[in-house]
């Protein structure tokens, strides 16, 4: 056993003596200077990244997108108007659109109202002389009218706005800064918005709300679907700059179809009105107020004179502060109009704009002492075309 022991650490030495000779010998190598010889260029190495084309399914959907947007312009804009005043001219005052082949012009209120004396200019950059047929403070609406020949004019097509779904591609065509035929694409951000008044207590009802790019110049445009079809005429947005700020408003084309023809008829449109006034219940009123019902709209006054008065609505009788707020207590609580549910006042803003005409009869439901009450209401005008 020992003999074998001594034999193996013998033969371990005798290799790592020759391991050893051989690390010596490499050592010896590399520290050897290699003789100097011609320089060797040096080749710089080139990295090419190459991207990752996107899936054939992705392009497709993109194009698709974009072809969209193409055929509405190039369908609309040659309808699309810009509207100059005669003092200024060159430059858009406002956007506007051809309804039909007589040569009306929609366009907003403010924009007819802007000059006494207007120019369009066409598609083909012929400027034409417009009068101003009919304008309606209360829709922020107006028709002007051109002298053209039907083969000269492209007549846009008015689609529907009851069927509007928040989310749904919303492409503006006007003359923002004067910049004339100018696409702006985006969703449709939010519907049944009132939009105040400068020149009135009453407010613009069943407003679009977008975040197309709407900006002075765009007024009195067309908003459209994915189709090319009229969804909304602009006119207002919200910014603390004067530009757009992703907030834009339009109103309903269902709105345009109510209002327009009236205007070529009779150079003005009739409201409908109730009289009263009130406030959308909030919480706090619930408790304070022991109100028997959660939602509705607290009539705080009815005015004199009123299809309200005629028809016996009952106004408030006390004065007091609800969590800041100044309330009217005492008065009847609307709950519905015609079944429709009024949660807000919004709701029977945007109802009788939407739904009704002057003359017409409707059933307003509301709560007195805890009861529900139904109540027959004739329309009648709103005073001085307000």
């Amino acid at each position: 056993m020992r003999k074998r022991i001594a034999l193996l650490l013998v033969l371990g030495l005798v290799v790592w003596s020759g391991l050893a000779c051989n690390l010596s010998e490499l050592a010896n190598r590399l520290s050897t200077p290699t003789p100097a010889g011609p320089a060797l260029e040096q080749t710089p190495v080139v990295v090419v990244l190459t991207p990752t084309p996107l899936p054939p399914e992705l392009t497709a959907q993109g194009d698709v997108e974009e072809q969209i947007v193409i055929n509405v312009y190039a369908q609309v804009s040659p309808a699309v108007v810009c509207i100059t005043a005669s003092q200024q001219f060159g430059s858009c005052i406002g956007s506007g659109f051809i309804i039909d082949a007589e040569g009306h012009v929609v366009t907003n209120n403010h924009v007819a109202t802007a000059d006494p004396a207007l120019l369009v200019t066409l598609a083909d950059e012929r400027s034409v002389p417009a009068e101003v047929v009919g304008a309606d403070p209360g829709t922020d609406l107006a028709v002007l009218k051109i002298d053209a020949t039907p083969e000269e004019l492209v007549v846009a097509q008015l689609g529907d706005s009851a069927s509007l779904r928040v989310g749904q591609r919303a492409i503006a065509i006007g003359n923002p800064f004067g910049l004339e035929r100018t696409v702006t694409t985006g969703i449709i951000s939010s519907l049944g918005r009132t939009l105040p008044r400068d020149d009135s207590d009453f407010q613009i009802a069943e407003v679009i709300q977008t975040d197309a790019a709407i900006n002075p110049g765009n007024s009195g445009g067309p908003l459209l679907d994915s189709q090319g079809r009229v969804i909304g005429v602009n006119t207002a947005i919200r910014s603390l700059s004067g530009v757009n700020s992703g907030v834009g408003f339009a109103i309903p084309v269902d709105i345009v179809k109510r209002v327009i023809p009236e205007l070529i008829a009779d150079g003005r449109y009739r409201h409908p009105w109730v009289g009263v006034s009130g406030s959308t219940i909030f919480p706090e009123m619930v408790e304070a107020l022991d109100l028997s019902v959660d939602t509705g709209v607290l009539i705080y006054t009815v005015e004199p004179g009123s299809p309200a008065e005629d028809a016996g609505l009952q106004g408030g009788s006390r004065e007091l502060v609800v969590s800041g707020r100044p309330v009217i207590a005492g008065g009847d609580i609307l709950v519905a109009i015609e079944g429709a549910e009024v949660k807000r006042f919004d709701d029977l803003i945007n109802y009788l704009a939407s739904n009704t005409s002057v003359g017409d009869s409707v059933t307003l439901t509301v709560v007195r002492d805890g009861e529900r009450v139904e109540v027959e209401v004739m329309l009648e005008e709103r005073p001085g075309n307000r």
